[in-house]
């Protein structure tokens, strides 16, 4: 049996300080062969930067994923394509800079990771995530013994179907993007490990992460304002899957929450 633990979306400095303060101990304790983090709110709640990236792998992180907002910090394009262990949405255009999966190891064990972004109510242009997803699991299959698959989406129906579209092909399909995590851990019926969003790793005393104060009152008045990173209830919000090693299927997943 092999343990997988996802971190959903890292926001800001708290969600960066929580990492380093918790995941070393608790990986250790838990004894985690892997531990993948979705990194694309790290830097001041909007994008990554190199220097981020490398302080989070360094805290224990094996992979770093991205999603809409991988392109938000200036001169990250650049970046992106010197660091090994991050990879961009796989179904950007293939032009993009940058990695569009991850082939990790532990344990003697392959494990390829790779996102793609939903297209119902989202910004960033994307193609088919369905389609993107089927490329990427050929294109891994004779590489990795295990694959995981997040969707990183707005809409909880195309979670859902994504996950009903892989059921059997791969060991699970994580949702992040929306920063609230959801009750719907599950093992569908072929094997495959399902939950629509592993929530986010920041301060939980906030609206998705932000300042309550200003979110509350663009509502109510529709004016500009900055919505700075909230600072308090702190928290790591994960999924860990259990992994068959013989099979490559999911044994078990649960959503985790650490506490400062």
């Amino acid at each position: 049996m092999l343990k997988l633990l996802f971190i959903g979306d890292i926001v800001g400095r708290p969600g960066r300080e929580i990492i380093a303060e918790k995941l070393p101990r608790y990986r250790t304790e838990q004894a985690i062969d892997f531990v993948i983090a979705n990194g694309e709110n790290a830097a001041a709640g909007a994008g990554i930067t190199g220097a981020i990236a490398r302080s989070l792998l360094g805290c224990g992180i094996d992979a770093i994923t991205l999603g809409d907002h991988v392109w938000d910090q200036r001169g990250w394009e650049n970046e992106i394509g010197e660091i090994e262990r991050v990879c961009r949405p796989a179904n950007l255009a293939r032009a993009c800079p940058g990695w569009d999966h991850l082939i990790i190891e532990a344990r003697g064990f392959r494990l390829g990771i790779f996102t793609v972004l939903g297209r119902s109510f989202m910004g960033l242009k994307a193609d088919c995530p369905f389609q993107a997803a089927d490329r990427m699991i050929e294109q891994l299959r004779a590489q990795t013994d295990a694959i995981i698959v997040e969707i990183h989406a707005e809409a909880t129906s195309e979670k859902i179907a994504l996950g009903w579209h892989l059921d059997g092909r791969v060991t699970a399909v994580l949702g992040t993007h929306t920063h609230v995590p959801t009750a719907d851990a599950t093992i569908l019926p072929k094997g495959t490990a399902f939950i629509c969003d592993v929530g986010m790793t920041g301060p939980y005393a906030s609206v998705l992460g932000r300042e309550v104060r200003p979110v509350v009152a663009r509502f109510l008045d529709g004016m500009p304002r900055r919505f700075e990173v909230a600072t308090e209830d702190v928290r790591i919000s994960a999924a860990l899957v259990e992994i068959g090693a013989s099979m490559a299927h999911a044994q078990k997943i649960q959503l985790v929450t650490i506490i400062r």
